[in-house]
């Protein structure tokens, strides 16, 4: 009986050179059609598990966790300074979906400084913000604004503890004047205040105190 050979199936080339195309595991360095690249580890053509993001327009730089081809967990995010090009960094913290979320640190211009806590990119929960002109804010935060209770530390060593909407002074709250040894303890709208008490508080440690003390009742 003759033997009958079948010649053996061969598959396409295109089969073989998709299959080395295919992104997973750790690869070397990525680069898309718009000139950004990424270097580190992929899983099912997703950035994910640890690498490092640069993109061509900006020049900024993410480092840290990816899931499924988004920022997910901890990471630091730089820019290059426009005259120096030296790179600084902008943000180090927690990721959840591309976004700012959980305990994290943001540097801005001009030297202001934020750490605490982030939701959906957003300042959210409790922080401490480091302003410009020395002041400091130390409370919570809704929607990228003090909102809640926390208190406001000025240069001069004043401060205001109390209740807070929309980034001003709201409710109840107390407003420490130590440079001139009182407090005002009232309540406060749109950071005014609206009604309440000033008596002398610590007068004669105050470096400035008003001329005549308040009269007791």
């Amino acid at each position: 009986m003759p033997i009958v050979k079948y010649p053996r199936a061969t598959e396409p080339l295109w089969h073989e050179w998709d299959g080395k195309a295919q992104k997973c595991g750790l690869r070397h360095t990525i680069y898309a059609v718009n000139g950004d690249q990424y270097t580190g580890e992929w899983l099912d053509n997703l950035k994910h598990g640890k690498g490092t993001q640069v993109w061509k327009r900006t020049g900024a730089i993410y480092s840290g966790d990816w899931k499924f081809g988004k920022r997910d967990g901890y990471g630091s995010y730089s820019i290059p300074d426009p005259v120096t090009k030296e790179y600084k960094k902008v943000y180090t913290g927690w990721w959840k979906n591309d976004r700012k979320c959980g305990y994290g640190a943001m540097f801005y211009p001009g030297g202001e400084r934020y750490e605490g806590e982030w939701s959906g990119g957003l300042r959210s929960g409790w922080g401490r913000m480091y302003y410009r002109d020395g002041s400091i804010y130390e409370g919570q935060w809704l929607v990228d604004r003090p909102g809640g209770q926390g208190m406001l530390r000025l240069p001069n060593e004043n401060r205001y503890e109390g209740g807070w909407k929309d980034g001003k002074k709201h409710g109840p709250g107390k407003f420490f004047y130590l440079d001139k040894g009182q407090l005002f303890e009232g309540i406060w709208a749109a950071d005014i205040p609206k009604c309440g008490i000033l008596i002398d508080f610590g007068r004669d440690e105050a470096p400035a105190p008003t001329q005549y003390p308040i009269p007791k009742v």
